[in-house]
């Protein structure tokens, strides 16, 4: 009997990944991009956080002149100045705070256009980090009072960070702001409360773009990867019973660059106490 031919074992493995291949050089020049199994964008990431273009808003100021009562907030932290964001710091308006999406990230912003209320080129450029909402005032127009309105972008500073760039006396000035890269000393810190049925992680010191787009779970025994819910802000919420393993979080920012964060808590982590990872963005 003859030998079946060469082609009968490896046609069927090589035609299909044919097709596969020419389906995806398809896909690729009508422009789709390809998905992940569930549904989400594959995205490749180099390289590091990039400013963004420069916009038009206005700037005001709230607290005291030592940055009191602007160190909490609704993302989440408890104390600006323990978590190491300090004084320079912002509350955005509805539009850019995104239901807490923006917190942590940071801004560079110039007084522009305002002879009398904008103060000399500082030595170096003011940048301040998301850490509350300028809530909306409907009692007032946006053009007079609601500066923080829908649909207006509009950043109400630290009073310290205020008077970096313009007078006190000015009370609101128009501004030039910009995305740029949050620079940290150390690793991506994490603290988590609550109890073993309900556990809020609230993640701190995140460089790169700052802000989170997502955050998953692992731990060293029985807790498969698992994606974290935003509660607030920051603090992030899941039912799932971390505890009695090491953890490892995985972070995704709004560029799409992720970070993990190996066994940063150990088997024997506690409520309340903040774990500083390895690495940052």
């Amino acid at each position: 009997m003859a030998p079946p031919p060469a082609t009968s074992r490896r046609g069927p493995l090589v035609v299909p990944l044919l097709l596969l291949l020419a389906a995806l050089d398809v896909a690729g020049a009508s422009g789709h991009k390809p998905l992940t199994p569930g549904g989400r964008l594959v995205h490749h990431n180099h390289g590091k956080f990039t400013a963004g273009p420069w916009k038009p808003a206005h700037a005001t100021f709230y607290g005291g002149r030592d940055g009191s009562d602007t160190t909490a907030g609704a993302c989440g932290y408890k104390d600006t100045r323990a978590e190491g964001y300090g004084v320079q710091t912002v509350a955005v308006s509805t539009v850019l705070f995104g239901d807490g999406a923006a917190c942590g990230g940071c801004y560079e912003v110039r007084c522009v256009d305002s002879p009398h209320g904008c103060k000399a080129a500082a030595a170096a450029p003011l940048v301040v980090t998301a850490t509350n909402l300028c809530p909306p005032n409907y009692q007032q127009s946006s053009d007079n009072g609601g500066w923080c309105n829908p649909p207006r972008e509009h950043f109400d500073l630290s009073m310290p960070a205020f008077l970096q760039i313009a007078e006190e006396k000015a009370g609101i000035v128009p501004i030039s702001y910009r995305r740029v890269a949050c620079v940290k000393q150390g690793g991506i810190r994490y603290t988590i409360t609550g109890n073993r049925y309900f556990n809020m992680v609230m993640v701190t010191n995140v460089g790169g773009a700052g802000d989170l787009a997502a955050v998953s779970v692992k731990g060293s025994k029985r807790v498969k990867w698992t994606e974290l819910k935003r509660n607030w802000g920051q603090v992030w919420q899941t039912g799932e019973d971390l505890t009695g393993e090491s953890l490892t979080f995985r972070l995704m920012t709004s560029d799409h660059r992720k970070a993990t964060s190996w066994h940063v808590l150990p088997t024997n982590w506690q409520f309340g106490v903040t774990y500083e990872a390895t690495k940052n963005f």
